[in-house]
């Protein structure tokens, strides 16, 4: 297996230092640089092509705003995102910029390591505080009433969200698909049970929060729901 290289972009040294030493001791790891502020890590794009960028955009010299020119940069680079507590807006739009993965720092080790692996292969991977607090808007700023436990939303089921967001039934998906409308329903009852949604309703707020349909979808389509 080709060794996974790998950014840490954070402002705090004790999470710099702890990430470092989580990935040199990790044999499919291999750690390129750090960087301590935006500027830092987009100047780096001259000289390091990372695989992965662990960054915590909300530390002190990061921002939301900067993750666009961030990624602009590294245009090859999948983002895993680890940062404290902050509000469902804020990790909308950081993942509608161009993050793939996000967890929180209370993340334990086998869940960081977890997330790196499916995050380098372009799999969605989130926290399940995080996945939680997206889908409900009623609990913007609670997201430490939730579990942190990983949840691993693989490429096939966001075409199946995706594909129930806009409208068409298990048997269109199916067809859509080259799949059994057995096979979609039994995908669709274990995605709603990972994000934790009992209807289709929540699946959709879900797409749209991630980008994966358009709200206007919605201002312009009756839709044919299931």
């Amino acid at each position: 297996m080709e060794k996974i290289k790998i950014t840490i972009a954070d402002s705090h040294f004790l999470s710099r230092k702890g990430l470092a030493v989580l990935l040199n001791e990790n044999s499919d790891f291999t750690l390129l640089a750090e960087a301590i502020s935006a500027s830092d890590l987009v100047n780096q794009s001259r000289f390091f092509k990372p695989d992965l960028i662990i960054i915590d955009y909300s530390s002190q010299n990061f921002s939301i705003d900067s993750l666009q020119q961030i990624v602009k940069k590294y245009p090859k680079a999948k983002f895993l995102a680890i940062t404290d507590l902050i509000s469902n807006e804020i990790i909308s739009k950081a993942l509608k910029t161009g993050v793939t993965s996000h967890l929180l720092k209370d993340c334990d080790q086998d869940e960081i390591v977890e997330a790196i692996y499916k995050t380098a292969k372009g799999q969605k991977f989130m926290c399940g505080k995080i996945v939680n607090s997206v889908v409900d808007t009623d609990k913007a700023n609670k997201v430490n009433e939730y579990s942190c436990e990983g949840m691993n939303i693989s490429d096939r089921e966001v075409e199946i969200i995706t594909l129930i967001a806009e409208g068409y039934s298990n048997k269109e998906v199916a067809d859509k698909l080259f799949l059994s409308t057995h096979t979609v329903t039994t995908h669709r009852k274990n995605i709603m049970n990972k994000l934790g949604v009992n209807n289709t309703a929540g699946l959709v707020l879900f797409a749209v929060r991630e980008n994966l349909v358009s709200p206007n979808h919605f201002l312009f389509s009756n839709g044919t729901g299931n």
